[in-house]
Order: C-alpha cells, then sequence, then structure tokens
C-alpha cells in the first residue's frame, strides 16, 4: 500500500493535482436508520410493513433499512401520479421550469451530503460522486427545465402533448443520475412519475424525494417506492402507467419487452453493453492508455457503456501492454471515501460473486490473467484490476457483460478486422476509436454498430447528447432533444 501510495503521490505532483490522503468526512451527513416509501408528497410506511437492508459495500455493514413496496403500494403511488397529472398538466410550462430549476439549485446545495451518500450506498470512489454523478444530476434538471416552455420549438409545426404517468425503473450503478435522467425529461413534458430505484441503492434516490418535498413540487408529481424485482413488474403491470423507462440488464428488459406487448404502452430501453475500445498503430499511446483505464475502471466497471473489450493494432501490443501494466500498477483500490482511491468497492455481494465467477471462466477458457500489484482491504468487496489476454473472439469474456474492472484484450491487422470483431457480439450500445487521423475516425465509426461513440476519449456524458444503444442494447434514446420524444405524444 505504501508502495501505491508514493506512486499516486508523485502521479498527483507530476499533474498539478492535490494529495489528500484523509478521507471524506460523514460528519453532519443523516442517514436515517429507516426510509418510507414516498407517495403523494409523503412518506408513507409499506402496507404490508417490510423492509430490507440497504449495505455498504465497502464495509459490509447496515447502512439504513428501506421500505418493500408491494401491489397495493404500487396502486397507490400510480394512482397518485394520475390523480396529479391533470393539474401538472395545466400548470404553465414555465412554472414546470421553475420546479425543475429548484431541484437543480437544490441537488447542488447538497451537493457534498449527496456524493456521501452515493459513495457509502453504492461503493463507487467520493471523487467520481463528487465531481461527475452529481454535478450531471444537477445538469440534466437545469438542462430540461430550460426546455420545458420551449416544446413548440423542440417539436416546430406538430402538437406535443404529455403521456400521462410514467414509470421509471433504474439501476444501481449510477442511482441518482439516472433518477435525474428519467424524472427531468418526463416533468418537462408534463408528465408525472412513479420511480422504483435499485434494491441495492435506494438511499440518494430517498434523498431526492426529501429534495423534491422541500421545493414544494405538487403532491403526486414524482413518487419513488422501492422494492426489489416484484415491485418493478408490478410497475411495469400497471395499467394506469403509460410510458415505461427501464435502465438495467438486457434479461430484464426482454422480460418488460414481452410483457409491454400488445398494450400500447410506450417505452424505452437502455440495456447491456460490450463495447470495444480500439487502438490504431498511428494513436497517442500514452493518451490511449488513460482512455482505456476510464473506460474500464470507471465506477469499478459497473458502467453499461464501458470499454471491456480493447482492440489493438498488432504493431503496438507490446508497448501498449506495458504502458497498461504500468499504470494499472498506480491505481489505489480502497476505501470509497478516500480521495484518493481509483476504484471503490464492487456494489454488492451478489456482483462480487458474479465477476469472481468470471474470473475463473476466463481462466479456464485459456485466457491469460493479469492482475495489478496492488492490495485489497480484508472486509468489504473489492476486486483488483484485471485483464485478459490471448482470448478468442467466442470467449464468454468477450462475449458477455461482466458489469466489472475486467477488460479483455485481442489484438487485430486492418481497420475491417477491427470493425468486424467489435460489431461481433450482440451488444450496441457503444465504442471508443483512437488514431491519430480524423478520416480514419470517420470511417471505422460510420461502421461501428453502436449507439454511442468517442474518439480519442472515452466516459465522456453531456445532457445534450442523446444516449441509447441498438440490438440487444435496448431501444429509444434518452438525454438531449431525443430524450424529449420519449416523453410525448404528436
Amino acid at each position: 500500500m505504501a508502495k501505491q501510495k508514493a506512486a499516486a503521490i508523485n502521479l498527483a505532483f507530476n499533474h498539478g493535482w492535490t494529495y489528500a490522503p484523509a478521507p471524506e468526512s460523514t460528519d453532519h451527513i443523516e442517514i436515517k436508520s429507516q426510509y418510507d416509501l414516498f407517495i403523494n408528497g409523503k412518506f408513507v410506511a409499506p402496507t404490508q410493513g417490510q423492509y430490507m437492508d440497504s449495505i455498504n459495500p465497502a464495509n459490509e455493514k447496515k447502512l439504513s433499512s428501506v421500505a418493500i413496496a408491494q401491489t397495493a403500494d404500487v396502486d397507490k403511488a400510480v394512482k397518485a401520479a394520475q390523480q396529479a397529472s391533470t393539474g401538472w398538466q395545466k400548470l404553465k410550462p414555465s412554472e414546470r421550469g421553475k420546479y425543475l430549476f429548484r431541484i437543480a439549485r437544490m441537488l447542488q446545495e447538497r451537493g457534498r451530503e449527496l456524493a456521501i451518500i452515493e459513495s457509502l450506498d453504492g461503493g463507487k470512489p467520493i471523487r467520481e460522486s463528487r465531481d461527475v454523478d452529481i454535478p450531471l444530476a444537477a445538469a440534466h434538471f437545469f438542462y430540461y427545465a430550460g426546455w420545458a416552455d420551449k416544446l413548440a420549438y423542440a417539436f416546430p409545426g406538430r402538437d406535443a402533448q404529455p403521456l400521462g404517468v410514467a414509470g421509471q425503473i433504474i439501476p444501481w450503478n449510477f442511482p441518482l443520475l439516472m433518477a435525474a435522467w428519467k424524472i427531468a425529461p418526463a416533468l418537462a413534458c408534463g408528465n408525472t412519475v412513479v420511480l422504483k430505484p435499485a434494491e441495492t441503492t435506494s438511499l440518494t434516490a430517498l434523498k431526492l424525494a426529501e429534495i423534491i418535498q422541500a421545493c414544494e413540487l405538487p403532491p403526486g408529481v414524482v413518487n419513488i417506492i422501492t422494492g426489489a424485482g416484484s415491485t418493478g413488474q408490478a410497475l411495469v403491470n400497471h395499467a394506469g402507467i403509460n410510458k415505461v423507462a427501464f435502465t438495467g440488464s438486457t434479461q430484464v428488459g426482454k422480460a418488460i419487452q414481452k410483457a409491454l406487448a400488445g398494450t400500447g404502452k410506450k417505452y424505452t430501453l437502455e440495456l447491456g453493453g460490450k463495447a470495444a475500445n480500439i487502438v490504431f498503430e498511428d494513436a497517442a499511446i500514452d493518451q490511449a492508455v488513460e482512455g482505456i483505464i476510464n473506460g474500464i475502471f470507471f465506477n469499478q466497471g459497473h458502467v453499461c457503456c464501458a470499454g471491456s473489450r480493447l482492440l489493438v493494432q498488432e504493431g503496438i501490443k507490446d508497448v501498449l501492454l506495458k504502458k497498461l501494466k504500468l499504470r494499472m500498477d498506480t491505481l489505489i483500490v480502497g476505501d470509497p471515501l478516500d480521495k484518493n482511491t481509483d476504484i471503490g468497492a464492487i456494489n454488492s455481494k451478489e456482483q462480487f460473486g458474479k465477476i469472481k465467477n468470471y474470473l475463473r471462466i476466463g481462466i479456464n477458457e485459456g485466457g491469460n490473467m493479469h492482475q495489478s500489484n496492488c492490495t485489497i482491504p480484508n472486509k468489504g468487496y473489492f476486486i483488483k484490476p484485471t485483464i485478459f489476454t490471448d482470448v478468442a473472439q467466442s470467449s464468454r469474456i468477450v462475449q458477455e457483460e461482466i458489469f466489472g474492472p475486467v477488460l479483455s484484450i485481442q489484438t487485430f491487422r486492418t481497420p475491417e478486422e477491427a470493425i468486424e470483431k467489435a460489431n461481433n457480439t450482440p451488444y450496441g450500445l457503444s465504442g471508443g476509436v483512437w488514431t491519430d487521423k480524423g478520416a480514419k475516425v470517420f470511417k471505422v465509426t460510420g461502421k461501428l454498430k453502436a449507439g454511442v461513440i468517442w474518439a480519442n476519449t472515452y466516459n465522456k456524458f453531456d445532457p445534450t447528447s442523446p444516449f441509447g444503444g441498438y440490438k440487444e442494447s435496448g431501444m429509444g434514446r434518452e438525454g438531449g432533444l431525443h430524450g424529449l420524444h420519449a416523453y410525448v405524444k404528436l
């Protein structure tokens, strides 16, 4: 660990960063021992009185208890949203925008508190919660607040009308950001919402409910109900839901698609991914290495658009691998609240077991596994950053989404071979291309079957940009002007 800290200090000095070894203080951060459901502007107990524990994955200790919504609770929330729908639609669009602006500003004001709770509940490094997740969540509310009274400009010559009640289900990897991603455009278009956060990371969504309450949003406009898979299923199947927005696994997305067939409900699905990060011989290798690190190890690899497959042109394989391994050895794995932590805790015991199983699969299939020489805490769910070489295109760790800090590496000779390998998976969410030639960027990216592609960078997001994929990565787009389409009938 001392070796890692020394490397971190040197890295910080070379880049002009501040090295701060002390963990983020949790003083004045309030996490209640128990959280109820947020329905019709109030926190109410679940009808059957059942609760589930929210666990800190970094130390396996209980943070709080969270209500489990049953079918009757889902029905209450949907009916509250239906009752609020008429008044919310009649409200002047500029007034709707003001509410979104208030929420955005309060997210900023309570940013430190939200970032710490996000890291405690989800295991992600505080730097990422503080500098990425919370600011982006606020930015989405600011962005769509601006659209609330400009739908005539978004859809010129067409009459954009709200759909009604949106049932929204979000994942555990970006809890607050995904909540903002879904709630903000729905409200801007005049819809009301019933949101279900993931069972392992519900706390910041419930903190958002407190913010919504403090902003005096009309009761029932946003309802937040917690629970497990059965809660989400009841929400999807409820007859009072007019639109379903889901982000999560491809398996669950397929089940939702089948459930909605023939119902007439509008839906968007943002599902899994197995992105290829393609590095050509003419790329700036040091810059590409940083992009590879960010692409796969950001948020412990808990990213649907993670660059989990690296395709390297043969001529630079050896030098790139050497630089990549050296850079991996500088990464600090540990306490998510330590400002110097690069890779935090795996989100849950279940996901930890899944990733460990994929490591065994990779070895059994003949892959050559390399992990960084870092030490990891004895308590909590931690996995060292890992790469696999000598893997076949048919290997499960190449074809299947692992959702962890595990990178599979293949080589290619020609751009055509790189494109063929990149497209040869069931997914089509994202990708990356690293080259010094602008013409090559356009040639290659134009042939990649992916919804979001970065050139000479990776994992950069903006509220103005649409996000979504093809094939088993889902359908529809969220974010930007495209994100409004999903919440209106024209």
